[in-house]
């Protein structure tokens, strides 16, 4: 099996050691420096998810990866995800194109709906319209892939009749994946439209998505195409032991659940629950041999062509973000690979 291991960030507002919560644009200067480390050390690609609240800094993630391309020569760049339902999808286009470009070949885009919805507002677009949106915003990226003089028609913009896009990539396309969270609908629309899929797994136990990877080579087979890619996104942490994760992770961990959770109605976490994530759930956190393990045994179990460790969460400082990421890279990925030969 070969496997791909990236890193997540959706650029939380992170502290300084005194507790000082730091501005949004020292937060983003540290989400490059952290880009640079992981180029460095190896990792094979870096995702960065777009927001747009106080607590995560990055609302145009195709620019901070633009940044990071200057100064990196070999990892893959791309969102996690692109909140398309809310976007232009000619714009999005256009945008990783030119990261693209810039970059040398590396970026990629996953697309998908997102978990928040202060986007939608922000940009003008009614919530009812939920699904009809990306339905349609999808279909329509999916032809600026796909065709060089694009024909496309639909409920909500003009159609486009012979209408070239630029600048167009210079091996044809951009590798797109559709982020899903969870839904069967989400995952045959994956098939449909024959993208990769990259699962969004940030609770519970992993191989109970088993049933959306069977069901998404059932569709592709039905459909009469290959099976493309499976990735998985989830949260962890790596640190020297494993108690040494479990202590400096919690806290921040649990201030960023409570914290989304109430807006969600959810109830506060305990440390049981956050135990219970470790052991059997879909948080990889403990020294690097316990989260190799665990990735290994999920990529494994689902098949998979790329895991992403989604590793800032909250006020997790940006010394051990980069702290967890030099581990990740030298002594998690080689572990894993070494599992899966």
């Amino acid at each position: 099996m070969t496997l791909e291991l990236g890193l997540d960030t959706f650029g939380d507002v992170t502290r300084d050691a005194g507790g000082v919560e730091l501005p949004q644009a020292q937060v983003l200067r540290n989400l490059v420096e952290q880009g640079v480390l992981a180029d460095r050390l190896g990792v094979d690609f870096l995702g960065v998810g777009e927001h747009h609240r106080a607590d995560f800094a990055v609302s145009a993630p195709e620019v901070l990866l633009a940044a990071i391309a200057a100064r990196t020569s070999r990892i893959r760049l791309g969102s996690a995800v692109t909140v398309l339902s809310s976007d232009d999808p000619i714009r999005v286009y256009q945008r990783f194109a030119t990261l693209d470009a810039v970059s040398g070949g590396r970026a990629e885009v996953i697309v998908g709906r997102g978990s928040f919805t202060e986007s939608f507002p922000l940009f003008g677009y009614d919530l009812s319209a939920y699904e009809e949106l990306f339905e349609q915003k999808l279909d329509l990226f999916v032809a600026l892939l796909r065709q060089d003089k694009v024909n496309w028609s639909g409920k909500l913009r003009p159609p486009l009749v012979n209408q070239r896009v630029f600048p167009r990539p210079e091996s044809g396309t951009i590798k797109t994946w559709i982020g899903v969270g969870g839904s069967p609908e989400s995952v045959v629309r994956a098939a449909r439209y024959r993208l990769p899929l990259m699962l969004a797994i940030i609770g519970g136990e992993p191989m109970r998505f088993r049933a959306y990877v069977d069901l998404y080579r059932r569709a592709c087979d039905q459909l009469g195409h290959a099976t493309p890619e499976i990735g998985v996104h989830s949260p962890g942490y790596v640190a020297a032991t494993d108690a040494r994760a479990r202590d400096e992770f919690f806290a921040d961990y649990k201030a960023m659940r409570d914290r989304i959770g109430g807006e969600r109605g959810w109830p506060p976490m305990g440390r049981d629950e956050f135990e219970r994530e470790i052991e059997t759930g879909s948080l990889y956190l403990g020294s690097p041999e316990t989260v190799a393990a665990k990735i290994a045994a999920t990529a494994r179990g689902l098949g998979l062509s790329r895991f992403d460790l989604k590793y800032s969460a909250g006020g997790l400082s940006h010394a051990r973000m980069m702290s967890c990421i030099e581990l990740y890279a030298s002594e998690v990925t080689p572990r894993v690979r070494a599992l899966l030969a």
